[in-house]
């Protein structure tokens, strides 16, 4: 039987007109490697290499490379970290100053040394007579160049793993009370280290093949400053198949260095930052596709405002590791200092007062063991909030006092506020127990004590048997319990969390959520939850602060603002219609025209806000008769289901967009579809006015 003729898909052939130049770009690269190998003496090849000159040659190349390598570490390091991380003016230049030297020719680069260094340079002299170093026609001269010509890798490849690091992990090791300089250490190195080696390789495989700067600025003596390329330059004049013998081992040595970084360096910078967190979260990943990692703004939230009266909700039962609620009142003395956690088995409170200025503009006072939700819609400054009271942005500033103290000019580190953001931001570096142990730990409390403390925080969350995977092993509900334990563990003053259930699915938030709530009825301190969700605002929060271009509307009980939402985004995030006007004798007068007609009107004059439950909205298939005295046309634009009901959209050139509450069974006998005319009516005694 004749087998069917494969079809040629003729979209995937590349140009010809790009293939030659590439092709032939591949072998200007590879002919004159081809060349080394074909004119290698190979019978004479270990006695070339083996011979006195050449054997010195190569010691003393290894030793200014690796000198060369250690001196850029020091140097380098910090200055890729500059380059990443702070703005100064000037950057540019700096940045620029790292590359000139990659782009200088090297024997320019000598002399640019040599003017500098030498016995006649600028330094040269003070360096001579003050401290007796000679740098010119010496070993420390090769090493000074052959740094100069090379550092700029290690720079270039270490500011780019620091650029696609976000400083999101940072920003959560200083609120569990690390400095610095051991965020720098502990969170930072680690978890760039594929860039660092990337960079350390090529760093050293370029010093060791340094020639230019080398034989210009130290010269060419045998046993002090003659490396392995300087003597192949003598060898082309005496002996070119020793030349070509040392060559070829240099050749071997660059080769070896790009085998050893693929994936590293010559992959994209999205490709070595997945293989770095890869790296970090060991073999065997368990549930890494359901990392918290998703956008919460691509969420879907329920429409209506779901009966929460069944929800678990533990009150009263401390934690026998937290500081136990005192009845003596509130503490009498605050240490500015102390910023150390308590330690565990003593109670302490702390009140929170802030006044916030900037983009917010807003005072908070909250006593010991209040939970607030933070509820606003995107660009309302909840995250800004939050990240003033850590002192993380210039954006807004806080005044804070936690217990009777000052914290205001204390650095993110010494406020012992800590802080969970969307992600959780599990270092992937460490294992779940490490993680919760690092905030201790922080503090200096003794490794052994922190992971004990650890161990009984992992458990009390329900993720005590996973204590010794790492992040990228964990589901998103297991990382997110982490996330809370760490912070929880590092017994801070106040907790910020933003958004710390959104990216787990409805089961799984709903046990953590149940979790989190038992938690935070321990708690000391005052706990900001930044939410999107009106089931978290119910259920965790005794207060709602309803924030909108970073000013409170409302701050007020879950019921409060439930019955009487006075921000647009909070009423339709509990699923009702929000129709903003000002106040007349008989009603409201609509922003975009129109008035509505209510039982129980404000004064007149009133800026206020007209709230409608989707189920009083009737929808008509003609102009109905009878008592409803507001009446509009309109036209069904979305129907969705939500749970047992249906929620109707429905657009009018008479009035705002409505959303109507009805049964499936109503809605097949009014034949709604997307598009059809209908009528829709609102009874007076079913709205009710809220000032705003």
């Amino acid at each position: 039987m004749q087998q069917p003729r494969r079809r040629t898909d003729h979209r995937s052939r590349p140009p010809l007109t790009l293939t030659v130049p590439a092709l032939l770009a591949v072998a200007f690269l590879l002919l004159p490697l081809i060349g080394i190998l074909a004119r290698t003496p190979w019978h004479d090849l270990v006695g070339h290499l083996t011979t006195p000159g050449t054997v010195e040659a190569l010691r003393l190349s290894l030793l200014v490379s690796f000198w060369a390598l250690g001196l850029s570490l020091v140097l380098g390091v910090p200055l890729a970290w500059l380059l990443a991380r702070v703005p100064f003016r000037g950057k540019a230049f700096v940045r620029s100053l790292v590359l000139l030297p990659m782009v200088l020719p090297p024997t320019v680069g000598g002399v640019a040394l040599l003017l500098a260094f030498g016995r006649r340079g600028l330094l040269g002299p003070y360096l001579e007579d003050w401290f007796g170093i000679t740098l010119p026609f010496h070993t420390s001269g090769a090493v000074l160049a052959a740094t100069f010509v090379a550092m700029p890798f290690l720079v270039i490849s270490l500011e780019g793993a620091l650029g696609g690091l976000r400083p999101r992990y940072e920003e959560t090791a200083a609120s569990l009370g690390a400095s610095p300089v051991r965020v720098f250490l502990t969170v930072t190195m680690p978890m760039v280290a594929p860039g660092l080696i990337a960079g350390a390789a090529l760093t050293w495989a370029r010093a060791l093949g340094e020639f230019g700067a080398t034989i210009t600025f130290a010269g060419n003596l045998p046993g002090t400053t003659q490396t392995l390329p300087l003597q192949v330059y003598l060898l082309l004049q005496e002996a070119p198949e020793a030349a070509t013998s040392v060559s070829l081992l240099l050749l071997a040595i660059a080769m070896l260095v790009l085998i050893a970084l693929r994936g590293r360096w010559t992959g994209t910078p999205a490709d070595r930052m997945a293989k770095a967190v890869a790296d970090a979260a060991g073999p065997d990943p368990i549930g890494a596709d359901t990392v918290a990692l998703r956008d919460p703004a691509g969420l879907q939230y329920a429409a209506r405002l779901p009966d929460t009266s069944g929800l678990p909700h533990t009150t009263g039962l401390p934690d026998p590791t937290r500081n136990h609620r005192s009845t003596a009142g509130p503490e009498t003395a605050a240490v500015p200092e102390a910023t150390a956690p308590s330690p565990a088995g003593t109670r302490e409170l702390w009140p929170l007062h802030a006044h916030v200025t900037g983009f917010n503009q807003l005072t908070l006072d909250a006593e010991p063991g209040t939970t607030i939700a933070v509820v606003g819609p995107n660009g309302a400054g909840k995250t800004t909030l939050l990240r003033a009271l850590l002192g993380l942005t210039t954006r807004a500033h806080a005044r804070l006092t936690l217990g009777g103290t000052d914290v205001t000019e204390l650095p993110p580190h010494r406020r012992g506020v800590a802080w969970v953001p969307q992600d959780g931001a599990l270092f992937p570096h460490l294992t779940a127990l490490a993680n919760t142990a690092y905030g201790l730990r922080a503090h200096g409390i003794p490794r052994g004590e922190a992971r004990h403390e650890a161990q009984e925080w992992l458990d009390r969350l329900g993720v005590g048997h996973l204590a010794h995977r790492r992040p990228g092993q964990l589901s998103g509900g297991q990382a997110q319990r982490v996330a809370l334990a760490r912070a929880l563990a590092a017994r801070p003053r106040a907790l910020l969390l933003d958004e710390p259930l959104a990216a787990l699915d409805q089961t799984t938030r709903a046990r953590v959520r149940h979790t989190l709530r038992h938690h935070l009825d321990g708690f000391g301190g005052v706990c900001l939850i930044v939410t999107h969700d009106p089931v978290e605002a119910v259920a965790l929060a005794d207060r709602v602060l309803v924030l909108d271009d970073g000013r409170a509307l409302q701050d007020a009980p879950p019921e409060e603002v439930t019955r009487h939402p006075r921000s647009p985004w909070v009423a339709r995030m509990l699923g009702r219609n929000a129709w903003p006007g000002t106040t007349t004798a008989h009603g409201l007068r609509l922003a975009d025209g129109g008035t509505l007609v209510v039982s129980d009107p404000l004064p007149p004059g009133t800026d206020a806000l007209a709230i409608i439950a989707p189920e009083a909205v009737s929808v008509h298939p003609e102009r109905p008769s009878g008592s409803p005295r507001n009446v509009w046309p309109g036209t069904v634009r979305e129907i969705t289901a939500s749970g047992s009901r249906l929620r109707v959209l429905i657009t009018s050139p008479s009035a705002p967009d409505l959303v109507a509450e009805i049964t499936p069974q109503a809605a097949a006998e009014l034949g709604l579809a997307d598009g059809t005319a209908v009528w829709t009516s609102v009874k007076a005694t079913e709205t009710t006015l809220v000032p705003r």
